[in-house]
C-alpha cells in the first residue's frame, strides 16, 4: 500500500439483514482506537463512499454488517484492496455478510451459522503470540453470542482462540469451536472475532485490547 503521513481505516457497517444496536458503540470504540495508534478513522454505511475511499486505506473493518452490503465496484475495491496487501478486520456479525460472494467467505474465513442466546461463556486462548491475544490469560469469560459457523476454518486459518462449548448452553460446533483466527490467504491481512455483540464489551479494556491488537496485526504489525 501506498506510504501515507497517517494511515486510514474505513469501517463499514452497513446492514441488509439483522442489526446490531452496537454499531454506534463499535464505531465510537475504533475511532478512539485508531485516534490512539496514529490512524485517521473515517465510519460509512454508503456502498459508494466504502469503494471510493478504500484504495488509499490501511485497513477495511466490517463492523457487525449482515446480509448483502456491497455493489460490484465495492466487491472490486475490496479485491483490489487485499491483492494490494492491505489489511481487512472482521467484527461479529461481519461472518454473517456477502453469502453470495465466495471469495468473501475467503477473506473472513468461515461463514455464520447461528447462535444460541445471549449468555456468559468461556474463550480459551490458544495463541497468546499475536496482538490480539498477548494480553490474555488461558481463559477469558465474557457474555456474548457463541457463533456457530457452516464449517470449522482451522484447516485454512491460523486459529487464536476457540469457544469452550462445555461453558454455555446449546452450542452445536462440538470441542473444536474456532472463534478468532487470522491468514493471509486473500493477498493481504485478514483478523476476523466474532465476539462483540453486546454494546459494554466496546468500553471493556479486555475487548478493546483484543481489537485493537487485530487492528494493528491487519495493519502489518509484527505477531
Amino acid at each position: 500500500m501506498p506510504a501515507m503521513s497517517t494511515p486510514r481505516i474505513i469501517v463499514f457497517s452497513r446492514t441488509t439483514g439483522y442489526r446490531h444496536d452496537s454499531i454506534p458503540d463499535g464505531i465510537a470504540a475504533l475511532r478512539d482506537l485508531g485516534g490512539a495508534h496514529g490512524f485517521g478513522v473515517t465510519a460509512t454505511e454508503d456502498p459508494a463512499e466504502f469503494a471510493a475511499a478504500l484504495p488509499g486505506c490501511r485497513l477495511a473493518v466490517f463492523l457487525s454488517t449482515s446480509g448483502t452490503v456491497l455493489d460490484e465496484a465495492g466487491r472490486e475495491a475490496l479485491r483490489a484492496h487485499q491483492a494490494a496487501g492491505g489489511g481487512f478486520v472482521g467484527v461479529h456479525a461481519a461472518a454473517a455478510t456477502e453469502y453470495d460472494w465466495p471469495w468473501y467467505g475467503e477473506l473472513i474465513g468461515a461463514r455464520f451459522d447461528r447462535h444460541p442466546e445471549l449468555q456468559p461463556g468461556t474463550v480459551r486462548v490458544e495463541d497468546r503470540g499475536h496482538p490480539a491475544t498477548v494480553h490474555l490469560g488461558d481463559s477469558w469469560r465474557l457474555t456474548d453470542e457463541w457463533y456457530d459457523f457452516e464449517s470449522n476454518p482451522r484447516d485454512t486459518v491460523r486459529v487464536l482462540a476457540r469457544a469452550d462449548g462445555s461453558s454455555y448452553r446449546d452450542g452445536r460446533m462440538g470441542a473444536d469451536h474456532p472463534l478468532v483466527w487470522c491468514h493471509e490467504n486473500t493477498g493481504g491481512r485478514s483478523f476476523y472475532t466474532a465476539l462483540g455483540h453486546t454494546s459494554e464489551c466496546y468500553t471493556d479494556p479486555v475487548f478493546r485490547a483484543h481489537l485493537a491488537g487485530g487492528l494493528l496485526w491487519a495493519a502489518g504489525h509484527p505477531g
